[in-house]
C-alpha cells in the first residue's frame, strides 16, 4: 500500500519503513524466562507497516470502508498498535476510549460517537453485548483474540482478506482538516466528551512535541501511557512497551520500569505524576541511578516538587523532567523543566501562588480572559485580564481541535472564533500569566469555590496544607449549608512508610496543624471544616486528576 499524501499522521510510519526498515519499532513483553528476565516481542518498522497495511486492506474488504468509524477497545499490545496505524491508512476514523472510565460513560460515549464498527478483546465484545453499546449504529464487529458466541470476523479473518490484496487497494487522500480520529476526554470534570481530531491537528502535535523536547530520530522511548506512544513513530523512536497494568499505573512494579530502561538504554520516558510517585520513592530507597534517560516527561496533572526532586536524583545533571501543560483537546501548550521549578517556582507553590506550568511553546498563543461560565462565541479584546490577574486560559493553535463530536453544546462552551477564524480553545483551567510570560496554573473553573467571600482556587488553597509531612493530598470542595457555601478540605494521609514520625499524629491533632497552616495565609484562613479520606477517587488515565465532584457529594454527607 502506498499513501499518496504527508497529511495522513500514518505517513511517519510509512517514511520510517523506508529508511529505517530492520529498527526496532516496538517491543512488546511476552513473559519471563526461568531466570526471571523479561522477554520481548520485537516488531521493526518494515514489519508494523506490513501488518498495518494488510490489517488496512482487510478492513476495507470486510466492509468497514473509508470514511466509517470504528471503536476500538484493545488492550495495549502489537494488535493495538498494527490496527490503529490500519485504520488511519484506510481513512477509518477510531473512536479512543478509556475502558476504566466506567460502564455508564463508555454507553454515552459509544452512543455519541456512533461507530459503524466495534474492534475489541473477547471481553469488550461480551460486554458490548450485555450493555448495548452501540446497538443502534454498529454492524461490523472485529474479534482480536478468540470470539465466542457473538460472530462477526476475527482479526485473523481481517489479515486474511487482506493478503495478497495491495495491488487493487488504493489508499485514501487526506487532508489536513480531514477527521482521523475521535479520541475521548478522562472525563475528570463529568461525562467524557469526544475531541475531533484531524490529521492536521496529529502532524502539529508531533512537530511540536519533537522541537520542544529535542527528540532526535533512533532514541528510545518508555510510554507509560499508550496512547502516547502512537507519536513514537513519527518521531522516529523505538517504542519498549513496559510491563504494567496500564488501567491502574499508579501501582506499577518501579522495578518494571527500571529494568527496561537500564536494559534497553532508554532516552525517553513518559510517566504520569502517579506513576512517577511511584518509581521515584523507589529509587530513592534504592539509590537507582538512571544514566541514559535524556528527559522524563509528564503529564495528567501537576506534579509535586518533592516528586520532581526524588525523579531529578535519579537523572545525569544535564537531564530533566518536563511537564507539559496542555489537555486531550489541545497538547502542548506551554512546558516547563524540573531545573526551573525546583531553582524558582516551587517555593512560591507552596505558598499558594499556584503551580508554574511554563510559557507557551513556540507556535501557540495564550490569552486569559475573565472568569465565565458561559458561551462565548467571539473573541473581543476586552475579554483579556491584566497580566497577574486570574483568569482562564485560552489557547490558539495548529494543535487544538476544533469541536467534540456530537455535543454542540459542549463545543460553544469551550470554543471560540477568531477574526483571522481561527478556533480557540478554552481550557476551563484558571490561571494566570506572571510578568516574565510563564504561566501559573490555579485550578479547573468548574472546581472553584463560590463562597460570600469571594471564589477559592483549589491548587492555590490546596497547596498550603499539602506541605504537611502526614498529608499525600487534599481536595478544596464546597458543601451548601444554610443557602451559603462552606468550604471543605478533603485530606487524604500519606502512608505510614512515607509520612515518618507524621504517621503517628492524630486526625484530630492533624486536623488542627492543619487548621493552624490555613489561618497563616489569607486565602485560606477561611477553611473551617477538614475532612479525612481513605483514598481519593481519581482518573482512571493518568491515577491523578482528582475526581473533586465526587468527593463534594461525600462530603456534603460527611459534614
Amino acid at each position: 500500500m502506498e499513501l499518496h499524501n504527508s497529511c495522513n499522521i500514518a505517513s511517519a510510519l510509512v517514511r520510517m519503513a523506508v529508511k529505517i526498515p530492520e529498527s526496532p519499532a516496538i517491543l512488546f513483553p511476552i513473559g519471563r524466562d526461568s531466570s526471571g528476565k523479561q522477554r520481548y516481542q520485537t516488531t521493526t518498522y518494515q514489519e508494523l507497516n506490513e501488518a498495518s497495511d494488510r490489517i488496512a486492506i482487510g478492513l476495507v474488504a470486510s466492509g468497514i470502508e473509508t470514511g466509517m468509524s470504528a471503536a476500538l477497545m484493545v488492550k495495549p499490545s502489537m494488535e493495538f498498535f498494527a490496527l490503529t496505524f490500519a485504520l488511519f491508512k484506510a481513512g477509518i476514523v477510531p473512536v479512543l476510549v478509556d475502558p476504566g472510565m466506567g460502564l455508564k460513560s463508555l454507553r454515552v460515549c459509544l452512543d455519541e460517537a456512533e461507530p459503524d464498527a466495534f474492534i475489541g478483546i473477547p471481553q469488550a465484545h461480551a460486554a458490548r453485548i450485555a450493555l448495548g453499546w452501540g446497538k443502534r449504529t454498529i454492524k461490523t464487529h472485529v474479534t482480536v483474540g478468540k470470539r465466542w458466541f457473538w460472530g462477526g470476523l476475527t482479526l485473523d479473518d481481517v489479515r486474511l482478506a487482506g493478503s495478497g490484496a495491495e495491488s487493487v487497494f488504493q489508499a485514501p487522500a487526506v487532508g489536513e482538516d480531514d477527521l482521523a480520529a475521535i479520541v475521548f476526554t478522562s472525563g475528570s470534570t463529568g461525562i467524557p466528551k469526544g475531541a475531533r481530531y484531524s490529521h492536521g491537528n496529529f502532524m502539529a502535535q508531533v512537530e511540536l512535541i519533537s522541537k520542544t523536547y529535542e527528540i532526535e530520530p533512533g532514541e528510545i522511548d518508555l510510554p507509560t501511557f499508550p496512547l502516547f506512544a502512537l507519536f513514537d513513530p513519527a518521531l522516529g523512536m523505538t517504542t519498549v512497551v513496559p510491563e504494567m497494568d496500564f488501567s491502574n499505573p499508579g501501582k506499577v512494579d518501579p522495578r518494571n520500569i527500571i529494568e527496561p530502561i537500564l536494559e534497553f538504554g532508554i532516552t525517553n520516558m513518559f510517566g504520569s505524576p502517579a506513576v512517577l510517585n511511584r518509581l521515584s520513592r523507589y529509587g530513592l530507597d534504592n539509590e537507582v541511578r538512571l544514566p541514559t534517560l535524556n528527559r522524563i516527561i509528564s503529564a495528567g496533572a501537576p506534579v509535586p516538587a518533592v516528586v520532581l526532586e526524588r525523579c531529578q536524583a535519579m537523572l545525569r545533571d544535564d537531564a530533566q523532567i518536563f511537564t507539559p501543560y496542555g489537555a486531550t483537546e489541545s497538547l502542548p501548550v506551554a512546558s516547563i523543566g524540573s531545573d526551573e521549578i525546583l531553582r524558582e517556582t516551587r517555593e512560591l507553590t507552596d505558598l499558594g501562588k499556584g503551580v508554574c506550568i511554563g510559557r507557551p511553546v513556540e507556535g501557540v498563543e495564550v490569552e486569559i480572559i475573565g472568569i465565565d461560565d458561559g458561551v462565548i462565541e467571539h473573541w473581543r479584546e476586552d475579554l483579556r485580564v491584566a497580566t497577574g490577574e486570574v483568569g482562564e486560559f485560552v489557547v490558539v493553535g495548529p494543535q487544538v481541535t476544533k469541536a467534540y463530536h456530537n455535543r454542540d453544546a459542549s463545543t460553544a462552551l469551550a470554543k471560540m472564533t477568531r477574526a483571522d477564524g481561527k478556533i480557540m480553545h478554552r481550557m476551563g483551567d484558571i490561571g494566570y500569566i506572571d510578568d516574565a510570560g510563564r504561566m501559573w496554573f490555579c485550578g479547573r473553573k468548574s472546581h472553584r469555590v463560590l463562597t460570600e467571600d469571594g471564589p477559592m482556587f483549589t491548587v492555590m488553597c490546596e497547596a498550603i496544607f499539602n506541605v504537611h509531612s502526614a498529608v499525600f493530598r487534599t481536595a478544596l470542595v464546597g458543601v451548601e449549608r444554610g443557602g451559603k457555601v462552606v468550604p471543605v478540605l478533603c485530606v487524604e494521609r500519606d502512608t505510614a512508610e512515607n509520612a515518618g514520625a507524621a504517621a503517628h499524629l492524630t486526625n484530630e491533632t492533624l486536623r488542627n496543624e492543619l487548621l493552624a497552616l490555613g489561618r497563616a495565609h489569607e486565602h485560606t484562613d477561611k477553611i473551617e471544616k477538614i475532612l479525612f479520606h481513605k483514598a481519593f477517587p481519581v482518573d482512571i488515565r493518568h491515577n491523578s486528576k482528582i475526581f473533586r465532584e465526587k468527593l463534594a457529594v461525600w462530603a456534603d454527607k460527611k459534614l
